[in-house]
């Protein structure tokens, strides 16, 4: 059973904060040149977090179409909103990824990024997005493979156990390998894979690496006795990583996989 994140008012600012980083921003431009929006589309936001893409996503659909988005945490919803409150064709709604509140065909595309592996029951999540897709509507699709992960490191082993302790918070750490396989059994076509990768070879704080490296750092701290991890070894990997910077040998890498597939 994973340990899931808890969103809450902070882990809301951070994870916004997080999003705002250039790397980020570029992420979300290569997101919104493959799922390709259209003036007067209707688009569902699966997932929509502080609302960043939403936002974009909705000006570029204009009050001819409709942009909605949704999230579980009540947090990300009121930050959302907050940032799409000047787009009345825009609105935000509280829901499951399994358990979508539209009727059949209300949407020309569905795109989610960062959300699809932390759902226990893909399958159905994928049933309910191609059921509310109109024939011929597309999904995009943006999932992590953690498998995928460099990072410098003075101790290996601790790298290790303290990642496998923070693998423990998605229901599925290695989505993009048998996402492609899992689209096609729910009835889509796959016409398009991409890696987007998140690299930072040097230490920079303003970045998806600098704030991974504080929220792991506090995700193992509350879970990893559950791992056998003590508090010294876990502080002892986030001292490491700051003699790292000190030193000019950070280095981080991470693949993101984007997936377009047509209804």
């Amino acid at each position: 059973m994973s340990s899931m994140l808890e969103f809450d008012d902070k882990a809301a600012r951070a994870m916004e904060a997080m999003y705002l980083t250039p790397d980020v921003v570029g992420q979300r431009a290569r997101v919104i040149d493959m799922l390709c929006p259209r003036p007067g589309e209707h688009i569902l936001d699966i997932g929509v977090g502080p609302g960043l893409l939403a936002h974009d996503l909705a000006l570029m659909v204009g009050d001819a179409g409709r942009l909605v988005g949704l999230d579980m945490a009540k947090p990300m919803l009121t930050m959302a909103r907050t940032r799409l409150a000047a787009m009345p064709w825009a609105e935000c709604v509280e829901g499951e990824a399994t358990k979508l509140g539209f009727p059949d065909a209300s949407f020309d595309a569905v795109v989610t990024t960062q959300v699809f592996e932390y759902v226990a029951d893909l399958p159905r999540a994928l049933v309910e997005a191609h059921r509310v897709l109109k024939p011929g509507g597309r999904i995009l699709v943006l999932d992590t493979d953690w498998r995928s992960i460099v990072w410098h490191s003075s101790d290996a082993g601790r790298m290790e156990r303290v990642l496998a302790c923070w693998d423990d918070h998605l229901a599925d750490p290695h989505l993009p390998a048998t996402l492609g396989a899992s689209l096609r059994r729910a009835g889509f076509k796959v016409v398009r894979v991409e890696i987007v990768p998140m690299l930072t070879p040097h230490w920079q704080p303003r970045s998806y690496a600098g704030g991974m490296m504080h929220t792991i750092h506090g995700y193992a701290r509350a879970n990893g006795a559950k791992h056998g991890l003590s508090a010294d070894e876990i502080q002892a990997w986030y001292d490491d990583q700051l003699r790292l910077i000190e030193r000019g040998e950070f280095f981080f890498s991470l693949n993101r996989y984007a997936f377009v597939a047509m209804a």
